[in-house]
């Protein structure tokens, strides 16, 4: 399975992923995925929102348990992110088969749509869609970046964007959500074991900051006349860094547009996003605040305009208690471990019971071509998510 999907959506120049949401590279996934639950007998199916479903007993039970991941990419991903746990999800149900286990409730193998956000600028567009927080308007006026809409790029890709919309039948189905991921930090790599047992996702937002200032010419305008939003952008990046640092939290503005964008111009708008994660909400809250002060005060200084806007923001998930306990238990008491990482298990937390598994990621590197993990960590990942397949659906 793994070197099947391997090729699909790789960029031959970075060896990073670029599997974007109703793209060639996403179609191709989602074949592979149909594929997949074909060649094993199970019932497919795709939802409203375009998640791919592959169901073992009947798809309209009540306490199925559900597990997988997401197939999509961040702008040259790696290969583990997302893929590792739908790929251990087939086979954990191959080796549930292999032991002859027989269970007793409907067990579930899902594929999330546009997980990353890549495209759109919004992550975990599938779950939050099927869980009701994010609405059909919103999702409507979700654009890449070359001005298309999300219900026309679904409909190129042979979708219907006007079934979109929460999904409360199918979450009733859920009794248990389990999502299996690399651990994306190092946790793991400090202790003897492969698998770990998330505690919790940090609360996380993304923030649009527009620094308005005035076009002009680079090599003719005097120092002291220009208003150049580059300047107090470059500050901003650098206080994001230093207010995180000093609340142990993290701040990162990871993409950048300019306007008009020319080699020989002082910029017109630079507008520039903020990820920002911390282990509670109100420190969040303080670090994003202190960050836009300093681009506010940086801005009048600049003669630039700032304004700032919240695109999205996921608050702190505590992951049911009982079925992590249940999880850890079945594995030995294997570490249980917090995450700064959002995930769609997180999104369905405030709905279904749900937990995840981490495999070990020996550099902590993730969301780029380095990205990596052993093969024996990874086959530990699918044992482990087979015990807790047959502990939670087998008896």
């Amino acid at each position: 399975m793994w070197r099947d999907l391997a090729p699909i959506g790789r960029n031959t120049t970075t060896n990073g992923y670029r599997r974007y949401a109703w793209t060639e590279a996403d179609a191709d996934c989602r074949a592979w995925f149909k594929e997949q639950a074909q060649n094993r007998g199970l019932t497919y199916e795709v939802d409203r929102n375009g998640n791919q479903w592959a169901w073992l007993g009947d798809p309209t039970a009540k306490d199925a348990v559900v597990t997988g991941s997401h197939l999509d990419s961040v702008p040259d991903g790696g290969a583990f992110d997302g893929p590792l746990g739908v790929v251990s999800s087939f086979a954990a149900l191959d080796e549930l088969r292999a032991r002859d286990a027989h269970p007793t409730k409907s067990l579930a193998i899902v594929n999330f749509g546009d997980e990353e956000g890549a495209r759109f600028g919004l992550a975990c567009v599938g779950s939050r869609l099927t869980a009701g927080q994010l609405t059909r308007d919103q999702a409507y006026a979700l654009r890449d970046a070359d001005g298309l809409s999300l219900p026309r790029a679904m409909e190129r890709a042979g979708y219907d964007p006007d079934a979109i919309g929460p999904d409360p039948e199918r979450l009733a189905r859920i009794g248990a959500f389990v999502e299996l991921h690399i651990e994306q930090g190092r946790a793991l790599d400090a202790t003897e074991n492969p698998v770990g047992v998330a505690s919790a996702i940090w609360p996380h937002g993304r923030w649009r900051f527009d620094f308005h200032g005035e076009a002009n010419h680079a090599g003719t305008t005097r120092i002291e006349d220009r208003r150049d939003p580059m300047l107090t952008y470059a500050n901003t990046v650098l206080a994001a860094r230093k207010k995180a640092k000093l609340a142990g939290a993290l701040a990162t503005f990871g993409k950048v547009s300019v306007e008009p964008n020319g080699v020989n111009a002082i910029a017109s708008l630079v507008r520039g996003w903020l990820d920002s994660r911390a282990a509670d909400e109100e420190t969040l809250a303080a670090v994003v605040g202190e960050i836009e002060r300093a681009a506010v005060e940086r801005g009048q200084r600049d003669g630039v305009d700032v304004r700032v806007t919240r695109e999205s923001f996921t608050p702190v998930v505590e992951f049911a208690h009982d079925l992590r306990d249940q999880l850890s238990s079945l594995l030995g008491g294997v570490p249980i471990l917090p995450t700064g990482a959002g995930h769609d298990a997180g999104i369905l937390s405030a709905s279904v019971p749900t937990a995840m598994l981490f495999v070990r990621n020996p550099t902590g590197v993730s969301h780029s071509p380095a990205e990596t993990a052993g093969e024996d960590d990874c086959l530990a990942g699918v044992a482990a998510l087979a015990e807790v397949l047959e502990g939670l659906a087998c008896h």
